[in-house]
């Protein structure tokens, strides 16, 4: 967790967060997010209490002031009343709403089973919104292999070595900035996943030679982190804004950088191609992508066009046509 939310939290919110770094093992960027979340309620909560200072804007309100009192005093309609204000004032979309369930939902169910601070929580009984389905995107093999030759400059074997992780592999862009020298063993990596859960992720030819590859060029003197794989051009370990720019910079030369593909999209390509080529069962899929749950795992098997058209054309009625 950053140290200034750490400092910024009240003591009532900083045991929870706390208790799910280190107890739970959460990691960093979630435990952020459980912060920010509440941080957001109990900003609006003193707004609806009438606790701002004059000429204060809510997303500027201090909430050091926030003690086991005020929090008893939540309501389920002041739950109600936030996720209205979340909706129709800060336009958040129904993953950002479910995201702020899930932060609240947990923290009062802590400070209810878990420290027995209060006898109500206003969080029961509250639903996710659902959220709209729409067709994910991915790159068709064409498009993955025209990405990967259009790789050059002074970090070619770098990053030509990135995207064959992200494409093969379906690496999260964080997984990619956490791997240090010593998770490669031969033709397994060793994964940090969310959660700082690890996984064991088997490497493919093309993912190993360029490994190899990238070795002989890999920085060494006067690198910050001795442990890091992947070497920014100041000598850092490479982070995850700059994996970001560089497979955008990539995108754009081969003229899909405006049309919604992204780091996370490559995830996406691994895991359609394992599925659409190589007929991989989804259950081991799963396991490749470190997902908790299968039901997630499920959005990567959407099936293509041509599959679509082949299902179909399969019917044995297919070629049944009757005239009269």
């Amino acid at each position: 967790m950053r140290k200034e939310y750490l400092e910024e939290a009240p003591d009532i919110i900083r045991e929870f967060l706390l208790y799910v770094q280190n107890i739970q093992g959460k990691g960093e960027k979630t435990v952020d997010e459980y912060y920010r979340d509440l941080r957001t309620f109990f900003r609006y909560m003193l707004y609806l209490r009438n606790r701002l200072p004059k000429d204060c804007e809510i997303d500027d309100a201090d909430i050091s002031v926030i003690d086991l009192d005020f929090v008893k005093s939540v309501s389920f309609n002041d739950v109600l009343m936030f996720f209205d204000y979340c909706m129709r004032d800060r336009q958040n979309e129904a993953a950002a709403r479910a995201r702020k369930i899930t932060a609240l939902r947990r923290y009062f169910k802590y400070l209810k089973e878990k420290q027995h601070k209060i006898d109500n929580d206003p969080t029961e009984g509250l639903d996710f919104p659902k959220k709209p389905k729409s067709q994910p995107k991915y790159l068709t093999l064409e498009q993955s292999i025209e990405l990967l030759k259009a790789v050059d400059g002074k970090f070619e074997v770098r990053d030509r070595c990135i995207l064959l992780l992200l494409l093969n592999c379906g690496l999260r862009v964080s997984e990619v900035e956490g791997i240090n020298v010593g998770d490669i063993r031969g033709d397994k990596l060793t994964v940090t996943g969310k959660g700082n859960k690890q996984r064991t992720v088997y490497l493919n030819d093309a993912c190993i030679a360029a490994i190899k590859d990238y070795m002989y060029v890999r920085p060494v003197e006067g690198v910050a982190d001795k442990k890091a794989f992947f070497i920014s051009r100041q000598n850092n370990r490479i982070s995850t804004r700059a994996i970001q720019k560089m497979v955008y910079k990539y995108l754009s030369k081969i003229g899909l950088g405006d049309q919604g593909y992204s780091v996370h999209k490559l995830r996406h390509t691994a895991a359609t191609l394992m599925y659409q080529h190589g007929n991989v069962d989804i259950r081991v899929l799963k396991d490749i992508l470190g997902h908790e749950n299968l039901g997630t795992t499920e959005i990567y098997t959407h099936l293509s066009d041509k599959q679509a058209k082949a299902a179909i054309d399969s019917n044995p009625l297919a070629k049944v046509i009757i005239k009269k």
